[in-house]
């Protein structure tokens, strides 16, 4: 099982040049980051989660060889206005389409942004895309399982939160981005997992996301093995804040490879 982290920040990953950084060190390459997906290899099958609008160049530069199932968390902006370079990998696929999971309004913007797109097979070069409502629970073709639940993005958001456990190797990954608070239920299902992939914004608190106090008690209480940092803003600088992370807590950056 491999995870590739594509991108590890937000719409305000890096400052406007010239403005307050907060410290950010931009000579650190950690310290500039795409907008937060990821990309999964699980039972040969090759997954992707969410497409923000560097998905094509992050695609390009990590090396990702194809995808075969597509998850989205939710439907703002930098999550999935990525998709349509997706038509690449369609091609790959022989024209089909590629699944897409995700929660009932990430659905509905799918279908906005790409009316287009929604068929069983492209045509003239277009994507192919089968938007679907997440299960609770699903194992895949490939043979990986995959349980998902909704995780609260502020007061008018719920994001999409999934565990997902490979069948060769019993090696699990819960991937948890954009939430604002992590229920008990979601809780329980990363418990004990191999890598827990968490939204940490920053240090100050935020309405709709978790800082870094609320994620590092995430961590702490679904004892994964080993915790990971995305989705941060320019607030966040690779070598000063992750001197503070305790042990098998770290922070996220663009490229960064974990092989279970």
């Amino acid at each position: 099982m491999e995870l590739i982290l594509l991108g590890t920040g937000t719409s305000q990953g890096v400052p406007l040049l010239g403005h307050p950084n907060d410290g950010l060190d931009l000579s650190e390459p950690k310290n500039w980051r795409n907008r937060a997906c990821a990309h999964l290899v699980s039972d040969g099958a090759h997954i992707q989660i969410d497409a923000g609008p560097e998905f094509r160049l992050a695609c390009m530069k990590f090396g990702v060889p194809a995808v075969d199932y597509f998850f989205l968390t939710h439907g703002h902006s930098d999550h999935i206005l990525g998709m349509d370079d997706l038509r690449r990998f369609c091609d790959l696929r022989g024209g089909n389409a590629i699944p897409v999971w995700t929660t009932p309004e990430g659905k509905e913007r799918v279908e906005a942004i790409y009316p287009y797109g929604i068929r069983p097979q492209s045509t003239q070069g277009y994507i192919a895309l089968l938007p679907e409502l997440a299960p609770a629970e699903m194992t895949l073709p490939c043979g990986t399982h995959v349980r998902t639940t909704i995780l609260p993005h502020g007061a008018r958001f719920v994001s999409l939160g999934m565990v997902f456990t490979e069948k060769k190797s019993g090696a699990r990954i819960a991937y948890y981005t954009d939430c604002s608070d992590v229920p008990a239920e979601a809780i329980a299902l990363a418990k004990d997992a191999d890598v827990l992939v968490i939204d940490a914004l920053h240090r100050p608190p935020h309405p709709t996301h978790l800082n870094f106090e609320k994620a590092l008690a995430v961590a702490e209480a679904t004892r994964a093995k080993k915790t990971i940092f995305t989705h941060m803003t320019f607030r966040v600088d690779y070598v000063r804040d992750s001197a503070t992370l305790p042990p098998g807590v770290v922070l996220g950056y663009d490229g960064m490879k974990i092989e279970i």
